[in-house]
């Protein structure tokens, strides 16, 4: 223990006793006050609080909704009644039902003749828009133009574009001498002309995409191709699409999903018959048939099945893009 040591003014032996305790300095441990814990504990809990909305809003509009559907799913409902229990009736009623198959077909057929034209043609126009051309912004704008237009309104000009009594596409048609075509009443007709609409206003989306990706290859691999003697088609197929690959996987991927997942343009194309998919059921989608299900007949069991077979697909899909990224990783050596 320090001693404090002075003489005392008769001159005797200075006397040892103990100091005076020092205050502790600013460098002293002192336990933490309430401001620090404060601080910590706001350190912690604000990136909780930030991302909080998000899944909040996601369990009540997203995953409520889809446990509460395959709930349903196992359920005899209508509307405004109790559910009774029935198991697995209503998937095993959807496999025997011509009407489900119907438009499982119908949706596939969709996709494939909306998906393939869509994506070629996005592909071509991506190209051209990566080229040095005059107004090249205000093209770039103009493709993404289809994409802001409403779908009501795209799929109503297109009827009267296809209408068989007095469209452009049969007086366009008729100089090249095919006459009266039905684009409302016959299966492939209908088919082509909603999947127009579906054409129209996605082809620019997805040229976008491709342009984004296309503006990320380096050009050292055109000036090699260039000095090989690679002409610019060569270069386009040889340099850019393996390049842009992956992104043409996604589209494909977001385009299926999306043609899939059909509703507005052939319930606005086919009118007073739009929820059932035409007079004859020739362009009705598995999303229509879920509509019909739920709210034209009020059978709730039987809509919330189909909206988990369309789940199922969904993630089928998802599985199979899987499985090709893993392949070209493989083949890439990553």
């Amino acid at each position: 223990m320090a001693t404090s040591v002075r003489a005392t003014s008769d001159g005797s032996p200075p006397s040892s006793r103990p100091a005076a305790p020092r205050s502790p300095g600013k460098g002293a441990h002192r336990p933490p006050g309430w401001r620090s814990r404060l601080y910590r504990l706001d350190t912690k809990a604000s990136p909780y609080a930030y991302i909080a909305p998000f899944f909040i809003c996601f369990a009540a509009f997203g995953l409520f909704p889809l446990i509460y559907t395959g709930y349903l799913s196992f359920n005899q409902v209508q509307l405004g009644g109790d559910a009774s229990w029935v198991g697995f009736r209503n998937y095993t009623r959807l496999w025997d039902s011509t009407f489900f198959w119907n438009a499982l077909r119908n949706t596939f057929s969709l996709a494939v003749i909306s998906t393939v034209p869509q994506l070629l043609m996005a592909l071509g126009l991506a190209h051209l828009l990566n080229f040095k051309l005059r107004a090249r912004g205000f093209f770039r704008v103009a493709v993404l133009a289809p994409y802001a237009t409403s779908i009501a309104a795209a799929s109503l000009v297109f009827v009267q574009l296809f209408n068989p009594d007095y469209g452009m596409v049969n007086q366009i048609l008729a100089h090249f001498g095919v006459h009266n075509l039905n684009w409302q009443s016959s299966k492939w007709p209908s088919q082509i002309a909603i999947s127009s609409i579906v054409t129209w206003r996605w082809t620019g989306y997805n040229a976008l995409i491709y342009l984004a990706a296309m503006q990320a290859v380096p050009s050292d691999l055109y000036e090699a191709a260039a000095l090989d003697g690679a002409s610019r088609w060569r270069q386009f197929i040889s340099v850019t699409i393996p390049s842009i690959r992956p992104t043409i996987l996604f589209t494909i991927v977001v385009s299926t999903i999306g043609a899939t997942q059909l509703f507005g343009e052939p319930l606005i194309y086919g009118g007073g018959v739009g929820v059932s998919g035409g007079s004859a059921h020739q362009y009705q989608t598995l999303s229509l048939y879920m509509y019909e299900k739920g709210w034209a007949t009020g059978a709730l069991g039987q809509a919330s099945a189909v909206a988990w077979v369309m789940l199922l697909i969904l993630l089928l899909i998802g599985a199979v893009q899987l499985l090709i990224l893993r392949a070209n990783r493989r083949k890439l050596g990553g």
